[in-house]
């Protein structure tokens, strides 16, 4: 059977690809989506959700916009890495649906609250909607079937050399999220850093039509990632991979706190992986940090599923 998902998400070059995956993968059934302002302002995120979606034949999924700021610092974004539209050198017709009416917030809390275990909750932006979430309705934690997150690091950050651009946008909602009573499951740079889109990558992605054209080529030609000259890592495409195959990754039990107070270190995820082993919460772990990926294996079951998607479109030969 597949897992019912909400992709709480800040679209976003990498957002955008794991909304194709999350799509395309037959382990998965995207029942949702929330968006929240980070890679780009919320109206950009907001409408590059559901221009995606139309694009790649998911229109009927419910997309529901969320916060547009962290909950006390400035809002920031990434137009730097993910250009002034968030999608890179992407151009997709603009999307004839609107949002669904009301908030993330709500829409989380109701949605989970109405399928009690059912649903897999994942976060690849800021994590402002679902700080709120849980502190509106505590009970959200155990209403999950599983929480996941495309977040921190248990060394270095992307964003300053302590913290990671998602948790680094907005800490004190990191903060709420960590401290909240679940397990957080975390695919973070230690993993997500190896993905590079190579140049092989790429020229196997070129075979898929319209998706790899007007889609996924394009927009990973202008996902600016200095660090990595292999070519830009498909981040958030980690977090839905490891809810359809989790035996892609290695993950190992820790307790993680974030850092709100620190000059130079805020939004750091200091990670103590020094914990009695099935602890949990009672123990002081709160965490599950991804810290080993199968690279070929990650980008053969990434490929694949965007190959499902691609035969659904026009442009490839038999496709829709």
């Amino acid at each position: 059977m597949s897992t019912k998902i909400i992709l709480d998400c800040d679209p976003g070059i990498d957002d955008a690809l794991a909304i194709a995956f999350a799509h395309g993968h037959p382990d998965i059934e995207l029942a949702g989506i929330t968006t929240v302002a980070g890679n780009v302002g919320l109206a950009k995120t907001t409408v590059n959700a559901l221009a995606v979606c139309e694009f790649i034949g998911a229109g009927s999924t419910p997309v529901t916009a969320g916060c547009a700021g962290p909950l006390l610092r400035p809002a920031l974004d990434a137009r730097d890495v993910h250009g002034d539209s968030g999608l890179g050198g992407a151009v997709l017709p603009p999307p004839v649906a609107s949002p669904a009416p009301g908030h993330a917030i709500d829409y989380l809390i109701d949605t989970l609250r109405a399928a009690p275990g059912e649903i897999t909750l994942v976060a690849t932006g800021p994590l402002t909607n679902i700080a709120l979430a849980v502190r509106r309705e505590p009970r959200l934690t155990g209403w999950v079937r599983d929480f996941v997150i495309m977040g921190g690091s248990a060394s270095r950050g992307n964003v300053t050399p302590a913290a990671e651009y998602n948790i680094w946008a907005d800490p004190e909602a990191a903060a709420v999220v960590f401290r909240a009573g679940w397990t957080v499951t975390a695919l973070g740079l230690d993993v997500t850093l190896r993905t590079s889109a190579t140049a092989a990558v790429q020229q196997r992605m070129a075979s898929l039509g319209s998706l790899a054209s007007d889609l996924l080529l394009p927009a990973l030609d202008q996902y600016k990632s200095v660090r990595e000259p292999a070519g830009p890592p498909v981040h958030d495409v980690c977090a839905v991979a490891y809810v359809a195959q989790p035996d892609l990754f290695g993950l190992r039990q820790a307790s993680v706190q974030v850092e709100t107070a620190g000059v130079l270190t805020a939004g750091m995820t200091v990670t103590d992986f020094e914990v009695p082993a099935g602890a949990g919460q009672a123990g002081g772990g709160n965490a599950l940090v991804a810290m080993e990926i199968d690279v070929d294996r990650f980008w053969e079951a990434t490929l694949a599923t965007y190959g499902r998607v691609a035969a659904q479109l026009p442009g490839l030969p038999g496709g829709g």
